[in-house]
């Protein structure tokens, strides 16, 4: 292909090739080499043609166009695309989504003019290109929609190219009639001869052009008349042999009979036995009985029907806002050292997303729950009353990582958005950003001046400043776990963080977190210290960052626990202001107002929170189940108060104040029974003990409630 001064695309249905001519100035040929790979590029030229007959560069439904593929895949593709008509839909949108936008890997084409080989870092033996370059390309393939019901669209137009300038050829025709001269061809080839072409890559094949049947015919039978009359001959013998000593065997298409050629013979089905490689693969045998070693061509199971969530299913209502719920990212490395990375990425998109006005975001914590098993978007939605659901994966390899992700709307089944990325290391801040735009941009969420840059992308730089992330991410995990080991080995880790990387806000808050859990565990010889110790780390996380919505919300908890309640008050409102969908900032602010004597205006802040995580931690019901008590909704608080008890049955404070809300109510038994419990836990517990660490402002609701337990026995 000539010198091309803009981008541009070409699409050669004689040689099956596309000529490709990016935004960074790199030219590509891809070779289609193979009756799979013939097939898979014909998909895209019928897209590209269906884009040119309306105008618009916009996605394609398969559906419509079902006869056609069958007739694509039965002809050039050799029956490669998927043996079985119900299942191509399926296929065509695997290999869409993962298979073609792969320039690296690009198991389903060769790259004239370059080498794969084995780089620093990299996945398996690739050719080598530019992040922008694989993105480039990557991002060309877009879809829409259910497996069964999927639309896809060649998306020119991020690459800068227009319809006017991308070209389909076939013989001297081009585009609308180089189509339909392409596919007349196809329905006439069915009933005459098929080419069939070994199924094997090499870097360079020779080109065999692909012309009409008519004209093939007339020029190859002149040149090799003696050698096709023999082939034909030993074909014959052949099926001959076969149908006579076979007793199975199933039509295909006659190949074009010319030197050293094969034919596809189809098998009796057997059980496959090997791995499915990621290029699809067509049985072929030689013009020769077949013997029983033979492997069996695999026939693929129908795809299993995309079930969509139901909104009478839901456990809660759906908000009006856009609500997403964010699944952990798999782990796709095999390697357990991963896993931080991959949370990680997780939490960081969470977090983001929780910033957004207007947009209801699930808890970590709660979609956390579903990490390591095997879920459906479907239960997702409904168990966490969410439109959205987020999920993908990561790999890492050296230096380098691969995230693919892709955004689905359950009540639909449709994906709304899919990207493939592989970068550096050092690039997966800016990486975690540009999905959280593409996620608010798919749902059609306008930003309204906040901040999108995450804390990630501005303070950690660098190969140290990524050991530093992943080592806090560690961290984390360790410190939501709620007991005295992991707090102490989250307490190392973040001793070390600080240490590695004393500018970054986040080891700062997460020491924060580390001594209050210790405060909440009684762990520590002295609570006032360690809380005082507390308030240090986390006010030094907001000197070096003062927007850091989640260390305003943590300090909003200590002053609690210092007893300074206007401070706390004012940094819950400073927290949920920056993060509004964050479910501990909102709760923090909650438990700020309940303590203060605000039990109304917390109450509706604790059912928010609860319902951005469902699957919350304990103190949060625990506070709940106060302020409800304390605006006497007695009932309502037993529910917060057990559901806090199944998280942790031995914690004290719940069944000490479950005990206090039954003698309200006077269910005496009950509330013996609670009572029982208290003293099982700690049996050298005392009311003195209740009076000096209760956190109430007001006077007579500690009296209130020191009366109700000693009337159930707690002296």
């Amino acid at each position: 292909m000539g010198q091309i001064s803009r981008p541009s695309i070409q699409i050669d249905l004689n040689e099956f090739k596309l000529h490709l001519h990016l935004k960074s100035r790199t030219q590509l040929t891809l070779q289609f080499n193979s009756p799979s790979r013939r097939f898979y590029l014909s998909v895209i030229a019928l897209v590209i043609n269906e884009m040119k007959k309306l105008g618009k560069i916009k996605s394609i439904p398969l559906q419509e166009h079902l006869d056609l593929l069958v007739l694509l895949n039965e002809s050039i593709g050799g029956a490669a695309g998927s043996s079985e008509k119900e299942n191509l839909l399926h296929r065509v949108y695997r290999k869409w989504k993962d298979a073609l936008p792969n320039l690296e890997e690009a198991p389903l084409f060769t790259v004239l003019g370059k080498k794969k080989e084995i780089e620093e870092g990299a996945i398996g033996k690739i050719y080598s290109f530019t992040d922008v370059e694989k993105d480039e390309w990557a991002n060309l393939f877009e879809y829409m929609g259910s497996e069964e019901n999927v639309r896809l669209k060649f998306a020119i137009d991020k690459i800068g190219v227009s319809l006017d300038e991308t070209s389909i050829i076939f013989g001297d025709s081009q585009n609308a009639d180089a189509w339909d001269q392409f596919t007349s061809s196809l329905e006439k080839g069915g009933k005459e001869e098929s080419e069939s072409v070994e199924e094997t890559a090499v870097p360079e094949p020779p080109v065999v052009p692909f012309s009409s049947p008519q004209e093939r015919k007339t020029s190859r039978f002149s040149e090799y008349r003696w050698g096709i009359l023999v082939v034909v001959m030993v074909v014959i013998a052949a099926v001959v042999i076969w149908k006579r000593y076979t007793p199975y065997t199933s039509s295909a298409p006659q190949p074009e009979v010319i030197p050293k050629e094969k034919i596809v013979v189809s098998q009796p089905e057997k059980a496959p036995t090997a791995v499915t490689p990621s290029v699809d693969v067509v049985s072929k045998e030689k013009v020769t009985p077949p013997s029983p070693e033979k492997i069996p061509k695999t026939v693929t199971p129908p795809p299993p029907k995309e079930e969509v969530a139901s909104k009478e299913e839901m456990a809660f209502p759906l908000p009006d806002e856009p609500s997403i719920a964010v699944l952990p990212f798999v782990n796709l490395s095999g390697d357990p050292n991963q896993e931080s990375l991959c949370d990680g990425i997780t939490e960081e998109i969470t977090t983001a997303l929780s910033k957004i006005a207007h947009l209801f975001v699930i808890s970590r914590q709660s979609t956390f729950s579903y990490k390591g098993k095997p879920v459906k978007v479907k239960q997702v939605s409904e168990e966490l009353g969410v439109r959205y659901v987020l999920e993908g994966g990561v790999q890492r390899s050296g230096d380098r990582v691969r995230i693919t992700a892709q955004l689905i709307n359950a009540l639909t089944g449709h994906h709304l958005w899919a990207e493939r990325y592989e970068r550096d290391l050092k690039d997966i801040f800016a990486l975690q950003d540009e999905i959280t735009l593409k996620i608010l941009t798919a749902i059609q969420v306008k930003l309204a001046g906040e901040d999108q840059s995450s804390i990630a992308e501005k303070y950690f730089r660098g190969r140290q400043g990524l050991d530093c992330w992943l080592k806090i991410m560690e961290g984390f995990n360790y410190v939501g776990r709620f007991n005295i080991g992991d707090n102490n080995l989250a307490r190392w880790i973040a001793e070390e963080a600080i240490a590695m990387c004393p500018e970054v806000p986040t080891a700062f808050y997460l020491m924060g977190g580390v001594l209050l859990i210790d405060y909440y565990l009684g762990s520590t010889k002295s609570p006032q210290e360690t809380i005082e110790k507390a308030i240090e780390m986390t006010q030094k996380a907001l000197t070096l960052n003062e927007s850091y919505g989640q260390a305003h919300g943590l300090l909003s908890h200590l002053y609690i626990a210092k007893r300074e309640y206007e401070k706390a008050i004012a940094e819950g409102e400073r927290a949920a202001a920056l993060n509004p969908s964050d479910a501990t900032v909102i709760a923090y602010y909650a438990t700020s107002l309940g303590f203060a004597g605000r039990s109304e205006e917390a109450i509706p802040l604790f059912e928010k929170a609860i319902r951005l995580n469902p699957f919350g931690p304990i103190w949060v019901y625990l506070n709940f189940g106060n302020a409800l008590q304390m605006t006497g909704r007695f009932e309502e608080a037993v529910s917060a108060y057990k559901k806090a008890i199944q998280r942790a049955p031995n914690y004290i404070w719940c069944h000490l104040m479950l005990a206090a809300n039954y003698s309200k109510m006077g269910r005496e038994k009950e509330a013996r029974a609670e009572a029982a419990e208290v003293l099982r836990i700690n049996p050298k517990f005392s009311l003195d003990f209740f009076a000096k660490t209760s956190l109430y402002k007001e006077q007579s609701v500690r009296e209130n409630t020191l009366n109700a337990l000693r009337k159930v026995g707690l002296k």
